[in-house]
């Protein structure tokens, strides 16, 4: 590359207590730090990482520590004035499925936030609750920079209970913020709970995740890119990723597998590195959507390798994992 891309990861980085699948209890921070350093290891020498959080006092040095060793991240935007941030634990049930309770909360990021980063290439949102992005920082987004802004379904599809209990719900509101996305991420069942009916029998409403299915998917896709953005992209559990486009007003479905990894050790912010895979090969603001789904995939898998953040490769290593999997990566 030669040109210095800049881009922006947008936040919790939440203390997080896990509990995997095996029984092992992992703690750690979680979500932006993922695709932060992830990227951060593509980009070395040919870009920066801002990530952009609210966090407690009490975690900035550990925070500091963490983003310490990679050159590419810029922590301007990382702030704990505010000594708001997120706590989360995490109990997996299988490899991909989880409890969740969260004790702690970020206060949301505003406008005046994103300000000193208008000029960054890609942003990355990752929210993991929906109080913490609000609209109009998105709409500022849209309106006063040129930025490809990708969004991650799981914040507006997520609240919690007085209790601290995290549950699913309806993207009630989804379309005051279709027209300010330029590429939405989501999985399965977060897709359930942006694509909803106008009325259901209360009967209906009890085992509405039960059995999600995908037949949904293209009507989905249809609406919502009919209203802003430009690209829909599903992960489909471990299989890879369905890429939704309408070039020439037509929809258009294409499949990218997933990089198979046989040695699952830990699945937590797979998800949030799939959306900095996606920021990596969307900056230069091509649209090549394929592209970005692969370098997805593969910061995807390797998230899954380990308990720490060496489990992401460099540019070369990356690359080289891709041309082994996806023959028309050049």
């Amino acid at each position: 590359m030669s040109k210095h891309y800049k881009v922006a990861v947008v936040g919790p980085i939440p203390r997080d207590h896990i509990t995997t699948f095996r029984g092992e209890v992992i703690e750690k921070y979680g979500c932006i730090t993922h695709p932060t350093i992830g990227l951060a290891q593509l980009m070395n020498g040919n870009g920066t990482v801002y990530p952009v959080s609210h966090i407690r006092k009490q975690d900035m040095a550990a925070v500091k520590e963490i983003f310490a060793p990679y050159k590419a991240i810029d922590m301007a935007g990382v702030s704990d004035e505010a000594d708001s941030g997120d706590v989360i634990k995490l109990k997996f049930l299988d490899q991909n499925f989880r409890e969740e309770k969260q004790t702690a909360f970020m206060n949301p990021i505003m406008p005046s936030d994103m300000a000193p980063f208008l000029d960054c290439d890609a942003f990355v949102f990752v929210p993991i609750t929906d109080h913490e992005i609000v609209l109009d920082t998105v709409k500022y987004l849209k309106e006063h920079s040129k930025g490809t802004i990708i969004f991650d379904g799981h914040g507006p599809t997520h609240t919690m209970t007085i209790g601290g209990n995290r549950h699913k719900k309806f993207w009630v509101d989804r379309d005051l913020w279709l027209p300010y996305i330029d590429v939405l991420k989501m999985n399965l069942e977060e897709s359930w709970c942006t694509w909803f009916r106008n009325e259901y029998k209360e009967e209906e409403m009890t085992d509405l995740l039960d059995d999600i299915g995908q037949d949904h998917l293209r009507p989905m896709a249809d609406y919502i890119l009919d209203r802003g953005p430009k690209a829909l992209i599903i992960t489909t559990d471990a299989s890879g990723c369905k890429v939704f486009t309408k070039p020439n007003g037509e929809l258009k479905e294409e499949f990218v597998p997933s990089i198979f990894m046989e040695n699952v050790v830990d699945t937590t912010g797979c998800g949030d590195s799939f959306a900095g895979g996606l920021a990596y090969g969307l900056m230069d603001g091509a649209d090549n959507f394929i592209l970005g789904a692969m370098y997805a995939n593969a910061l995807g898998a390797q998230r899954t390798q380990g308990t720490t953040f060496e489990v992401f490769k460099s540019l070369t290593n990356t690359e080289e994992m891709m041309r082994e999997h996806y023959p028309n990566f050049k």
